[in-house]
């Protein structure tokens, strides 16, 4: 859908502010600040535009995390920008957004992943053309079912204001991008996941993006809360670390914001710190059958109704 005037502005606004109320809930769980790193690329370059990384490493409950702001413009789309609209391809562009990664040290508490986010192409023959994407979703490494459960509904009590539709296409997309094709094997247990969303309008698409931006901390912190002091020992953190590298390599290989970053001469630094900080693979290795990590492959990994099932606390 074309829009002459998008408010640029608004949109900026508000993801800054959501960006300083997601770490401040952070700072508060955590007890650690996250640190601030401003940056600004002069006109010049590729790339044009300034942000604010915010990361913590090593702290009580995250071992490493970031929440990045970013807006930049640039004179040429890169590919996988154009991969669904070839017709913009050539044209300038702006994108700004929130991305989110949190690895916990408690192996108990899942990673999560958020992003929200807007493009504006610019073609030199029609208006300009803004489109929105965004979504939610969790990796855990010991599956508990009230979790997954608690996640799956604020996905879909976020999306709820708008067409009944969007939360059985998001979540279906969801379980579709974050799948690992080398693998056979979903990266984690989903949420919701959309991209090049126009069809609602400009103001109208504006209002899911924030919608979903709005109810990470809901989804999240409860399950933080619940998992966080549980013991564990080395056994733990060493599944935790090898199924890290399912989390690596999906983003290398297959997430399209990481190749957007990369292939625009973003910050590296940015873009990476989705990364683990703990990783390990080993060769053709499976879990011992009936144990709460072989659970994890065969009741969790694997699409399910999540926000429809019957609560279930015989796992809590």
């Amino acid at each position: 859908m074309n829009h002459s005037n998008p408010n640029v502005a608004a949109v900026r606004s508000y993801l800054l502010d959501l960006q300083q109320r997601i770490v401040s809930a952070l700072e508060a769980a955590d007890g650690q600040d996250f640190l601030l790193d401003q940056w600004v690329r002069e006109p010049g370059g590729r790339l044009e535009g300034d942000g604010k990384t915010r990361l913590i490493e090593g702290g009580r409950l995250f071992e490493r995390g970031g929440c990045n702001f970013s807006h930049v413009k640039g004179n040429v789309l890169p590919a996988s920008a154009t991969q669904h609209r070839p017709e913009l391809a050539g044209a300038p562009f702006e994108a700004m957004g929130v991305s989110l990664v949190l690895h916990p040290r408690n192996p108990y508490v899942p990673t999560v992943h958020m992003n929200v986010r807007m493009f504006a192409a610019f073609p030199a023959d029609r208006d300009a053309n803004v489109w929105f994407g965004g979504g939610m979703d969790l990796t855990p490494y010991y599956g508990f079912e009230t979790d997954a459960q608690h996640f799956h509904r604020a996905c879909e009590a976020a999306l709820q204001p708008f067409d009944g539709s969007l939360h059985e296409r998001f979540k279906s997309w969801c379980d579709d991008y974050f799948y690992l094709k080398h693998r056979h094997e979903p990266r984690g247990i989903g949420g919701i996941f959309f991209d090049d969303f126009s069809e609602n309008g400009f103001e109208g698409s504006y209002a899911v993006m924030r919608s979903v931006g709005d109810a990470f901390l809901a989804a999240y912190m409860p399950i933080v809360e619940s998992r966080r002091n549980i013991a564990y020992g080395e056994a733990e953190r060493d599944f935790q670390a090898y199924r890290r590298g399912r989390y690596v390599e999906f983003n290398l290989v297959f997430d399209r914001g990481t190749l957007f970053g990369l292939q625009s001469d973003g910050r590296t630094e940015s873009i990476l710190m989705s990364m683990p900080p703990i990783v390990k693979w080993r060769y053709d290795w499976a879990p011992e059958p009936g144990t709460p990590e072989a659970r994890l492959y065969s009741d969790f990994l694997r699409p399910r109704d999540w926000a429809h099932e019957r609560p279930d606390d015989t796992w809590t």
